[in-house]
């Protein structure tokens, strides 16, 4: 007993401090980036009817709510450190989880950061007259959050909904201005499409899906906490349910009134849809509140990301796969620092090397392979019953399978429209394997 106890006083564990609010707020700054000011644009040049438009966000919205659904079914089955990661390793193989950590570092989240920080910083100084170079700000920026992030998981958290609460109020204060400041509506809801219905205008709806799936994403990286969430088997369903849901009400409001002020036509042509609007509602003034709006937008989804993400890396070190330092956790803050650290410094480095934007064109294909694997996996926790849950999947086999399905399409379709750099990707993917096999040789793990 004596040799035991300073074992477990030098092993300090993570902090479960964050609540059911906390975990609401994660899922919607894991979502809500700066694509909603954006996108809506890149969804009008594929489909060109206010129906169609709204209606690619409002199915995408249904198809990010079945995924909280399954995520919080498998989140009450499995409530460990790392979520996704974790659902994997179990289900499949350990190899499985590892590669989902290996490319979740190498490219879905520090890439898609890098792209978020440097958006950041061209608005800071745009906002603030600063002459400084883009990417001093962009490290300035990347440095702070993450010593926030590093103070611990309640102090990262806090700052986090504090933003989160912010960037609501800029997405309101968007739709009520277009609502109010504008008295002449330019769209016309019928038709609902502008040619018959056919195998072509099929396809370019699935195409206009591809920006709306991706402003969707994100709602899986509150799961990487459930180790630090004082009752995750209650919290963690209900914070991803109301995020997304709360997520999609703000996407089609927005993109109602992006239709309302600009009209179809014009909303395409516009690359950023959020400042025409406010433009045409309140003048100089209402771009420069939007501005705002965006910029606390992106500087909120990388502090979600720095304070989420690093606990996949915390959880392959702990399993022996992966650099055992990355496992260390500070014995006053219970967070994992050496993980924030890591993650934040290769965003860096991605972000000064100027290779974020076509690690962007990987993001997506990795992140909906992954979404489907993970979707199966409760199929397989289901046969073998592992745990319980009182919020499951509704539907379930059927409506699982057509998320999977969707997520088999998405990649698909990903794969036949950039297939040089879907096979970057998969390289990249493929780069695990060895690595994987090295760290368990080299921790003897059998």
């Amino acid at each position: 007993m004596a040799s035991s106890q300073p074992e477990a006083v030098s092993t300090p564990r993570l902090a479960r401090r964050l609540g059911a609010f906390d975990a609401t707020m994660l899922v919607m700054g894991g979502i809500i980036g700066s694509g909603i000011f954006i996108n809506p644009y890149v969804v009008a040049e594929q489909v060109h009817t206010p129906a169609l438009i709204l209606g690619a966000w409002v199915v995408g919205g249904i198809i990010a709510l079945a995924g909280a659904f399954i995520y919080s079914e498998l989140a009450e089955r499995l409530p460990q450190v790392g979520g996704q990661y974790a659902y994997l390793r179990e289900a499949y193989h350990p190899l499985i989880g590892f590669l989902y950590g290996w490319v979740l570092l190498l490219v879905i989240q520090t890439g898609g950061m890098a792209a978020v920080t440097v958006t950041f910083s061209r608005y800071f100084l745009e906002l603030t007259g600063l002459r400084l170079p883009e990417a001093s700000v962009a490290v300035v920026a990347l440095a702070i959050l993450t010593l926030v992030n590093c103070l611990g998981v309640k102090t990262g958290s806090t700052v986090q909904s504090a933003l989160m609460v912010t960037k609501i109020a800029a997405i309101v204060f968007l739709v009520a201005a277009g609502f109010f400041f504008l008295r002449v509506p330019q769209s016309h809801w019928l038709p609902i499409a502008d040619r018959p219905a056919s195998i072509g205008l099929l396809s370019e709806f699935g195409a206009a899906m591809v920006p709306v799936l991706f402003a969707y994403g994100g709602w899986q990286t509150t799961n990487f906490v459930a180790a630090e969430l004082k009752n995750p088997r209650r919290d963690l369903p209900r914070g991803l349910l109301l995020g997304v849901a709360a997520v999609a009400t703000l996407y089609v409001s927005v993109n109602f009134v992006c239709l309302r002020a600009l009209g179809p036509a014009q909303l395409a042509l516009s690359h950023t849809p959020a400042s025409a609007v406010m433009n045409a509602a309140m003048g100089r003034i209402g771009g420069t509140i939007i501005a705002c709006g965006i910029a606390i937008s992106t500087i909120g989804f990388l502090s979600q990301g720095i304070l989420t993400a690093p606990r996949v890396y915390f959880a392959m070190a702990e399993d022996r796969v992966f650099f055992r330092s990355v496992a260390w956790v500070h014995p006053a803050t219970r967070v994992p620092v050496v993980a924030i650290v890591l993650q934040s410094v290769w965003t860096m480095v991605i972000m000064l090397t100027g290779r974020y934007e076509q690690i962007l064109s990987y993001v997506v294909v990795m992140d909906w392979v992954f979404f489907g694997l993970s979707a199966g996996c409760l199929f397989i926790f289901r046969r073998r019953r592992v745990g319980d849950a009182q919020l499951k999947m509704p539907g379930h086999p059927w409506s699982t399978a057509v998320f999977c399905l969707i997520c088999a399409l998405v990649v698909l379709n990903t794969i036949i429209r950039f297939p040089a750099n879907t096979g970057i990707a998969i390289s990249i993917l493929f780069s695990g394997i060895p690595m994987f096999y090295i760290w368990r040789r080299m921790n003897r793990i059998r």
